[in-house]
């Protein structure tokens, strides 16, 4: 076993080696397999787009469970506000100077999502990480990143479970969520 450089995944996706197909990413170094979705997680992902795509300001955009690319890995959170639009990223995927929040909905991979995915965004210096907790009800809004130090992390972690909103602010835009509308979701 061996880590690879984000190039060297690059290279095998070039190469065939790993096809859309392969369930996987890359996580500081490691090709991890990605978890398979159930409906609910779908549907979070879907109101989150609902949500907060119609309030972005001009010249950002959002991408759903695409590529991202740090400095030793390429994840695919859920949902990513970045800024630039689909021709921005022809030629690239969205690096840390181009991200302003990254998502992760939560339930069988909460785990991993609060350690590893945190440690990862932390690293890269994204500014601002949120988890849809699903199995507490809450979203967890992580920021202020140490970045690339010995064990990079988020010095500070707001908690908002229902009946309090999120507030957002991206580029000259400022607007909150209700936490309700997210992770209350459930079939009609």
């Amino acid at each position: 076993m061996r880590r690879f450089s984000v190039d060297e995944y690059h290279q095998m996706i070039r190469a065939a080696i790993l096809t859309e197909d392969d369930a996987v990413e890359l996580l500081e170094g490691w090709i991890v397999p990605k978890m398979p979705r159930n409906p609910l997680h779908d549907a979070t992902v879907q109101r989150i787009d609902e949500l907060l795509t119609p309030q972005l300001p001009s010249g950002w955009s959002r991408r759903i469970q695409s590529a991202i690319t740090l400095a030793d890995s390429e994840p695919e959170p859920d949902f990513a506000v970045v800024k630039g639009m689909s021709a921005t990223f022809v030629d690239h995927h969205p690096g840390p100077g181009e991200i302003g929040i990254v998502i992760e909905v939560s339930e069988s991979t909460l785990a991993n999502d609060q350690s590893e995915k945190l440690r990862t965004y932390a690293r890269a210096g994204l500014p601002e990480y949120w988890i849809v907790n699903l199995v507490d009800r809450q979203i967890e809004v992580y920021s202020a990143p140490t970045g690339p130090s010995g064990l990079p992390e988020y010095r500070r972690i707001d908690r908002y479970r229902p009946g309090a909103s999120v507030p957002v602010a991206i580029g000259t835009a400022s607007f909150a969520l209700c936490v309700d509308d997210i992770v209350s979701i459930r079939p009609l």
